[in-house]
């Protein structure tokens, strides 16, 4: 008997050996299905963040129904789910003289975020519907970032209800449709990432080296290529000679020029006048349109629209040129209507200009600065607040030589951006508080969100420096459930406790953020008694250039074109 089924397993083992080879090709054809394959939407879903909703959205009457049919049906009724809650909204403004006014504030917030999330929606739809196939690296990284920032959007107006006590009222008839459109935004999201995105993110680029860009700049100096009649007017007031004599290749194209001026000399006495003036939906390929900004303190709340596109802003320098303002929540605004200077236009550049919120650590969230310009940059400029400095709230940013001040969470947000050559300077808080540099609100593992700080300084500002008092300095803390901040090639002073990083709140986000240091110096970076979170890494130099600005931002292709200098890659 035994020599009977020895027999009879040597003979049946060819056939075993196919039968397994067969079930390993099945289970990875099975678990990594090509996008244009057909699909049940209860397979799909699991790749999601949430199945058991996404199976309630998906249609399941198609059977040759593939991601793509399924991320185009999703993206068309996130464009539908948002202009039904924009509607919603403007229904409830219609009866604000029955509301607070830090109630109609948040709606207001909310309504300028739904206008957005349907201009997002709108130029994602056009591009998935258009193609069944991965995108090239640069338009995956677009639509991904759009599809981030609608969920940006969204939790940024819940944040904003939850936190204004007199929008109760409100709250619960605008929270509930608002978690359904969360989870649809997620399931779009997630959906065009694994029918659209290529596998690998970065791509290498033969025409700009890894090192530094050298761009004909010296300590906030522009190389400008700008026309006789601008030249003459831009070099008649510009004593500090930023105009370059050379001609070259990169010079930065500048289309017009407007002088502010405090004492009647130029064009405007106020900044707001002159961003009205700029023209509507440029495109960039003319040039900026550049705004000159002489020395002064410019008390004014300065807003500068979608609308007006690729515009420049110049200052006399850091401390010369200020744009100050005092709002806070503690005064009823919203901390995102809280900024003395806010931006969403694409393309936005500035250089040489100080950005402050006068209110105060005593009025607690108090914005310098809210950015949400897709394509921007900072370059030489200085952000002064307590709590909240500086609001990095959505899309792809760049910050090169700037210093930033703050106490509780100063640099905050959920923009995919990169600090580079920046000096942070954490300041002394209010009494029982603590300083957290960083805040990082990334709330889906699909956005292609987070904080890189690189060859930066952290020191404490002169009146922590000065202070008697110990205060704890934290790198960050998880402010969202996937919060990600990466610090590398930085100088830590002694002011960072050697935990590194806190806790927001108990355990929340411990497991789901990715906190990462890499090749850091100074005696504040010793990771020895770091904490041991499970989403806190000490990572190697192949995983630190994910965060760089060719790879995190795609930087090679908008940056240079700005004129501002950079490191491509890890120094």
């Amino acid at each position: 008997m035994a020599k009977h089924l020895k027999n009879l397993l040597f003979s049946a083992f060819p056939l075993l050996c196919i039968l397994f080879l067969l079930s390993i090709s099945f289970s990875q054809t099975s678990a990594d299905t090509p996008p244009a394959t057909p699909v049940p939407p209860s397979k799909l879903c699991k790749s999601t963040p949430f199945p058991s909703f996404c199976n309630t959205v998906l249609p399941s009457s198609n059977s040759s129904a593939n991601v793509y049919d399924y991320g185009r049906f999703s993206v068309r009724k996130s464009l539908s789910a948002a202009r039904k809650f924009l509607s919603l909204i403007e229904k409830y403004l219609r009866k604000s003289k029955q509301l607070t006014i830090t109630a109609v504030r948040a709606l207001e917030d909310c309504k300028f975020l739904a206008e957005s999330n349907i201009d997002h929606l709108m130029s994602s739809f056009q591009i998935v519907d258009q193609t069944s196939k991965t995108l090239s690296v640069l338009e995956a990284d677009d639509v991904q970032t759009l599809l981030s920032a609608i969920l940006t959007n969204t939790q940024t107006c819940i944040d904003g209800l939850q936190a204004t006590a007199s929008a109760w009222r409100v709250r619960n008839g605008i929270l509930s449709p608002l978690s359904n459109d969360t989870r649809l935004y997620s399931v779009s999201l997630a959906l065009f990432t694994k029918g659209w995105v290529p596998k690998k993110k970065s791509r290498p680029s033969s025409s700009i080296p890894a090192g530094r860009k050298q761009l004909k700049m010296r300590n906030g100096s522009l190389n400008l290529k700008m026309s006789a009649r601008n030249q003459a007017i831009y070099s008649t007031v510009n004593k500090r000679r930023l105009l370059q004599a050379d001609s070259g290749d990169n010079q930065v194209l500048v289309s017009d020029i407007v002088i502010v001026s405090q004492d009647g000399t130029g064009n405007f006495t106020t900044i707001n006048d002159a961003v009205a003036a700029a023209p509507n939906n440029t495109d960039g390929t003319s040039g900026y349109f550049l705004i000159y900004i002489t020395a002064g303190v410019y008390e004014e709340y300065v807003s500068i629209g979608k609308n007006k596109k690729y515009l420049m802003m110049i200052g006399d320098g850091i401390n010369q040129t200020i744009i100050t303002g005092n709002h806070s929540v503690v005064d009823g605004w919203t901390t995102f209507n809280s900024s003395s200077f806010a931006v969403v236009g694409t393309g936005f550049v500035a250089v040489n200009i100080t950005f402050r919120n006068t209110a105060g650590a005593i009025k607690h969230q108090a914005v310098a600065v809210r950015n949400g310009a897709d394509l921007s940059t900072f370059y030489s400029c200085s952000f002064e607040a307590y709590q909240d400095t500086l609001y990095v709230h959505s899309l792809r940013q760049f910050y090169v030589e700037c210093d930033i001040y703050g106490t509780v969470d100063f640099i905050f947000g959920n923009a995919a951006v990169v600090f580079q050559n920046c000096n942070l300077y954490p300041r002394l808080p209010m009494s029982n508080q603590f300083n957290a540099i960083t805040a990082q609100g990334r709330t889906d593992p699909n956005q292609n969100t987070g904080i890189s700080i690189q060859n930066c300084t952290i020191r404490a500002a002169d009146d922590l420096a000065n202070s008697n008092i110990t205060i704890r300095t934290y790198l960050g803390r998880p402010w969202k459930e996937y919060s990600r901040t990466v610090y590398m090639q930085s100088f830590m002073d002694s002011l960072i406790n050697p935990a590194g990083w806190t806790i927001w709140s108990g355990d929340f986000a411990l497991n789901t953020s990715y906190y990462a240091e890499f090749n850091n110096s100074g005696p504040g970076s010793n990771t020895s008694q770091r904490v041991t979170w499970p989403g806190f890494h000490i990572i190697n130099e192949t995983d630190a250039a994910n965060f760089t600005v060719s790879a995190f931002l795609l930087g090679d292709d908008w940056i240079p074109q700005t004129g501002a200098p950079y490191t491509a890659g890890l120094l």
